[in-house]
């Protein structure tokens, strides 16, 4: 019978780890977590993948469940929200990821909460905010993104209240990516609080665009960076920053399988960010996008 995968079924990324020490978890998912028949609408995926092309950039997104919680039969915590709003070149593109605590009670319902309601201001603010991209009015975004970032954590304190928790275990580190749609402009803008990261690779060169340090008051932090040709820009939960800021193994794999190529698609971006080491097994959500 002919592989109906033809010669790409030998070409199929494989999900390996780096260094010479094995993981201490199997690659692969094990136990279901367990289901509250009364909350089906609850259920979390193992993993999700999407993916965009808007003239010359292309966005690929995926948030997949870490060994650990793979193996003891826990939920995703990470969570990942893509969104457009708006139509034609006024368009912008939202990227939300969120990442809690895996050991807190409320981790994933707060970094879902926390997603949503950041996008849903954002939506509602798409046609100021488009303006002060394409004005380059930095101050105006950055103080506008701000408040939007600190009224969603005042929202999980207040939720955490509620339901009777701990405002610090109740919350989630924060990343987003803004894009506008116009081909004419080039910013790209990245805001966020708590854990999570932002790395550009650059002629074949990783930068830390959040470097460990002091960020402005309240851990906010805000990028707004003009984007060149063969750019590609990585915005992550902490569970993959930790890997790329202390080993270096993964970002020199990352940089020659993402340098002087084509962008991934959905089936490689997924294997690209599952390169597994050691001691490194939390829950992994990341963005990222290429410039033709």
């Amino acid at each position: 019978m002919q592989d109906p995968f033809g010669a790409a079924g030998a070409a199929r990324p494989a999900v390996r780890h780096l260094g010479d020490r094995a993981p201490t978890y199997a690659a692969e998912p094990g136990a279901l977590p367990v289901t509250d028949p009364a909350a089906l609408d609850a259920l979390v995926p193992d993993t999700v993948l999407e993916g965009a092309r808007y003239g010359g950039s292309t966005l690929r997104a995926g948030s997949v469940r870490g060994d650990s919680a793979r193996y003891r039969g826990e939920a995703r915590r990470d969570f990942l929200l893509t969104a457009r709003f708006g139509t034609g070149d006024d368009s912008l593109v939202l990227v939300a990821i969120a990442g809690g605590d895996r050991a807190a009670e409320g981790a994933q319902e707060a970094a879902a909460e926390l997603c949503r309601w950041v996008a849903g201001a954002v939506g509602r603010s798409q046609g100021r905010l488009g303006d002060d991209i394409r004005s380059g009015r930095r101050d105006a975004l950055r103080s506008g993104l701000q408040r939007l970032t600190d009224r969603g954590f005042g929202r999980l304190r207040a939720r955490a209240a509620e339901l009777g928790l701990d405002e610090a275990a109740y919350t989630a580190g924060l990343r987003c990516l803004l894009l506008p749609i116009d081909p004419e402009c080039r910013t790209r803008v990245s805001f966020g609080s708590g854990p999570g990261g932002l790395f550009r690779l650059r002629a074949g060169g990783w930068e830390d665009l959040e470097p460990p340090g002091p960020a402005a008051e309240g851990g906010f932090r805000f990028r707004a960076a003009v984007a060149r040709p063969g750019d590609a820009l990585l915005l992550c939960s902490g569970g993959l920053a930790a890997p790329m800021r202390e080993e270096p193994l993964l970002p020199a794999e990352l940089a020659v399988r993402w340098t002087g190529t084509e962008p991934p698609g959905l089936a490689a971006f997924l294997a690209d960010t599952q390169l597994r080491l050691k001691g490194y097994a939390d829950d992994r959500t990341a963005a990222a996008l290429w410039e033709a």
